[in-house]
């Protein structure tokens, strides 16, 4: 195994990211056009929109209760048109794919105990589970470094197709890297990147050299921080060498399967579900977004230097169940995670009903949250993303 050992206090982490040609992401981006038409007619729409999609098929199934008048099949063949699947070659064609629909009205069960009959201040939760938030001081965005490169790398792929840059480029990607952190006190600190990966899929008569200068000098480079990159951070573009055969042809996509990718690429910790294709009242979504807003708050605020924030709920019951602050160990200026533990329970409402009332999560918005991640991006509509200002007094 060529590894190469680290002094003592440091390590690896690897984030990776796809693009929004990658199967799993095309499903996560129909389901969310699915959603966002609904808002957009009725904000109080109750959708759980599922994708499937294999080879030139896709299947959108799932629960909506809503007054929208709306296309499904038009809503799924406009938004392959959009990432760029536009001849069965490339995986899939918008113009004569099968696309199967099975939607049913949300069970009656579930509408009773979260929403009938109840104001929007008690709405109940759409589901029981636990969902986390992570911030961290390591950049601006108080996001993980090594994620937020591989965001933004995959975001790049998808740029240089769409413009032309790079001509040969085919909608699917993925993205990876490796950065070195070091122990920095209580703290971690990004120093370096250790490795770069990036696979994306191209037209077939592409010299592999090419490809290979191209994505280096468009993507890479233009993406890196100069300052992190030295003479042993290592390169690897296409390491198969052929990637023609891509999307759904390549391999079968589903909505919600890239949940690491959305949220912090591995860092903090994750509650098992996904965000698209749910309308706010599934808490999967908005008390994740919730948590994100506030670790992000906790940390602007100068309180601590990281930390994860946990929040878990049962279905049809307002309240949380719970509420956890982990800093790590970096809480700062004499306060200690319980401290912290007072503090959000002062300055924040994470009932269902009043996150999505704070964060505005009503809006038709959530098509631009399916690739390229739901957080850490500095996006007007990306409310959760806007540190609170805080009631520190005690």
């Amino acid at each position: 195994m060529n590894v190469t050992q680290l002094d003592d206090g440091q390590f690896y982490f690897a984030s990776e990211s796809v693009t929004e040609g990658h199967p799993d992401k095309l499903c996560d981006r129909v389901s969310d056009a699915v959603l966002d038409a609904c808002l957009a007619q009725d904000p109080k729409s109750k959708v759980a929109c599922e994708t499937v999609a294999k080879g030139n098929f896709v299947l959108v199934c799932g629960e909506i209760t809503s007054n929208a008048k709306i296309d499904i099949e038009q809503i799924a063949r406009n938004t392959i048109k959009d990432i760029g699947y536009d001849d069965v070659q490339k995986g899939i064609d918008y113009k004569n794919c099968v696309v199967c629909i099975n939607v049913t009205q949300q069970s009656r069960d579930i509408a009773q105990s979260v929403h009938e009959k109840k104001s929007d201040e008690d709405l109940g939760a759409g589901d029981q589970g636990h969902m986390f938030g992570y911030a961290t001081d390591e950049t601006p965005e108080l996001f993980p470094l090594s994620h937020l490169l591989a965001l933004k790398l995959s975001e790049r792929l998808t740029q240089v197709r769409k413009e032309g840059i790079i001509k040969y480029l085919r909608p699917d990607g993925k993205t990876q890297i490796t950065v070195q952190y070091k122990q920095d006190g209580k703290n971690i600190k990004p120093f370096r990147i250790h490795n770069v990966l990036i696979s994306t899929q191209h037209d077939p008569d592409v010299k592999y050299e090419q490809l290979v200068e191209d994505v280096r000098k468009h993507v890479v480079d233009f993406i890196l921080p100069k300052e992190l990159v030295d003479d042993k951070t290592s390169y690897y573009i296409n390491p198969s060498k052929i990637f023609i055969i891509g999307g759904p042809e390549g391999d079968a996509g589903l909505t919600g399967r890239k949940i690491i990718v959305d949220t912090y690429g591995g860092w903090g910790a994750h509650g098992g579900g996904a965000f698209s294709g749910k309308d706010s009242s599934k808490v999967d979504r908005s008390a994740a977004y919730g948590a994100r807003w506030v670790a992000k708050s906790l940390v602007a605020a100068g309180l601590c230097e990281r930390c994860l924030v946990q929040v878990s709920y049962s279905i049809g019951l307002a309240d949380p169940l719970s509420v956890h602050v982990d800093t790590f160990g970096t809480a700062k200026n004499g306060y200690q995670d319980k401290d912290l533990f007072s503090i959000i329970c002062k300055n924040f409402n994470l009932r269902p009903g009043f996150l999505i009332k704070e964060l505005q999560l009503t809006r038709p918005i959530f098509y631009k949250t399916s690739a390229y991640g739901h957080f850490g991006r500095n996006d007007p509509d990306f409310t959760w993303e806007t540190p609170k200002k805080l009631d520190i007094s005690k």
